[in-house]
């Protein structure tokens, strides 16, 4: 039996449903999970020319980590490869499992923020992350018949995230230059959602002087009961803003499940994500590496743009997905452009210097190292964005097409807008725009970006407007304009209609 398991992907990750079972089509079943490893130990053979293997395993605190984790085990030593099992363990520390323990892959069990029901593989080489057609590649092995082994490598157990608190404590001792105790008097504190990012707090931050009382949501629970753990979040972020300000810290910190990504506030329950955080991380970036490129997704400001030109920098603004940015890095790096960031609004940050990897705790850790230098200057870390030209208001819908077939449908609508802006009074399609139809409105005092979702058969509306009711504004153009869609039927625009009559 032939089962076609391309509907897993999702981007350059595997993910489907976890609890439960196959009753639901996108169920990861042992079965699946055991074809997809030997689709990657395939990819590997492929890749690298050789037939033996070290590969670490580890997995984020979801509810069917283990049992997924024991058919990743059983189909490598299956296969005669030897497994080091990283247990609970973040998603960029797994990638350094081949950095520093020469792993020839890594395997990395996480949905990322996703619901407590989801889960996922993420692969992992000492290049980096797999890009989208590797997993496509990887998901077309798994959908035939693999016979494998019964047996016979070996299996290691490591607490390497140890190691990994350890990297990033010597980071934060040599970039202050201040002693065994760096953190000291400074009161620092971490919301970990109740995902793995609790270790940044009582392993990274605490040995090193820090005040870390007031942390929330440090213990692993599957059940994730407090809030998503996602900085993207509303209510994730006003939580550990509040914390922040409540608890009277220096800086307050949020990871998401895997601790890929992040974000953080300052003193008295300052917020910094989105552009603020993109807008803070190039500015640090940008200190060692004058005149750099900085990669950012498609739905960052105009006011971010300005910011990074006034600070020597030059922005690209590129696609949404993490992978994208960074691979236009590695692109960029490659024709010997200096790129040492390449960054998302939800909080992806890859800085060249570290493998241009996207680590929501090494972000963090260069910030905080800031934090400590500006404060023997009795500054802070919002001092440096002190002059990023903010929007007045900003609006995000997504309009779900309704078929199957949803690319070719979402496609139309980009067409359509872009045709519409070469006669629209008002409108100027953006020149920098590589996503979609980024739109300059007169009316409204700002700008619209139509594109298609990187993962989900969605078209997203993001705006930003300089004036109160500017979105507004904008937003009756875009219905003026989408509801004369032919098959319009085939987009659900309930979002923008119940915006519009609130």
């Amino acid at each position: 039996m032939i089962t076609d398991y391309s509907r897993f992907k999702s981007g350059s990750d595997i993910r489907g449903y976890a609890l439960g079972d196959e009753t639901n089509p996108l169920y990861m079943s042992n079965e699946m999970v055991v074809r997809s490893t030997l689709g990657f130990v395939d990819y590997l053979k492929r890749k690298t020319g050789k037939s033996s293997f070290t590969i670490s395993v580890g997995h984020d605190s979801r509810l069917s980590a283990e049992r997924i984790k024991s058919a990743v085990i059983m189909a490598l030593t299956g296969s005669q490869i030897d497994v080091i099992d990283c247990g609970l363990c973040s998603t960029p520390a797994m990638f350094m499992t081949t950095v520093e323990l020469k792993c020839d892959g890594a395997v990395q069990i996480t949905a990322s923020h996703h619901p407590k029901d989801r889960n996922g593989l993420k692969f992992f080489t000492p290049d980096g992350g797999l890009d989208g057609s590797d997993i496509a590649d990887i998901l077309d092995f798994a959908s035939k018949n693999i016979p494998f082994g019964c047996g016979g490598a070996s299996v290691t157990k490591c607490d390497f995230m140890a190691q990994y608190s350890a990297i990033l404590r010597n980071m934060i001792i040599e970039g202050v230059g201040a002693g065994e105790k760096p953190l000291e008097g400074m009161k620092i504190i971490v919301d970990a959602g109740n995902g793995v990012g609790g270790f940044y707090a009582t392993d990274v931050l605490a040995p090193l002087g820090a005040d870390i009382d007031g942390s929330l949501y440090l213990d692993p629970d599957g059940n994730f009961p407090n809030h998503a753990p996602n900085p993207e979040n509303a209510e994730a972020m006003q939580c550990i803003t509040d914390a922040t300000a409540k608890s009277g810290a220096d800086f307050g910190i949020i990871f998401d499940t895997d601790v890929d990504r992040s974000a953080c506030v300052g003193k008295g329950g300052f917020s910094i994500n989105r552009n603020r955080l993109v807008a803070l991380a190039a500015k640090v970036a940008l200190e060692k590496n004058p005149g750099g490129t900085i990669v950012t997704d498609s739905v960052t400001s105009d006011g971010l743009a300005q910011f990074i030109k006034d600070n020597g920098g030059v922005h690209l603004r590129f696609k949404r997905g993490y992978r994208n940015v960074i691979n236009k890095q590695l692109e960029l790096v490659a024709n010997g452009i200096s790129c040492p960031l390449a960054m998302e609004t939800s909080g992806h940050a890859a800085f060249a210097e570290n493998y241009f990897l996207d680590d929501g705790a090494y972000l963090i850790t260069k910030l905080i190292i800031e934090a400590a230098a500006l404060a023997k200057k009795g500054e802070t870390l919002e001092d440096l964005i002190s002059k990023l030209p903010e929007p007045v208001e900003e609006k995000e819908l997504r309009f779900k097409i309704l078929c199957d077939n949803f690319k070719p449908e979402g496609e139309k609508i980009i067409a359509m807008f872009e045709k519409e802006a070469e006669t629209h009074e008002g409108w100027k399609a953006a020149d920098d725009n590589n996503e979609g139809i980024r739109i300059n409105c007169a009316d409204g005092n700002g700008w619209f970006l139509l594109r298609l979702s990187v993962h989900d058969p969605i078209i997203v509306l993001n705006s930003e407007s300089n004036e109160q009711g500017g979105v507004m504004k904008m937003c009756k153009a875009v219905y003026d304009v989408i509801s004369k869609a032919e098959n319009i039927e085939l987009i659900d625009i309930s979002a923008l209609n119940n915006y519009l009559e609130a």
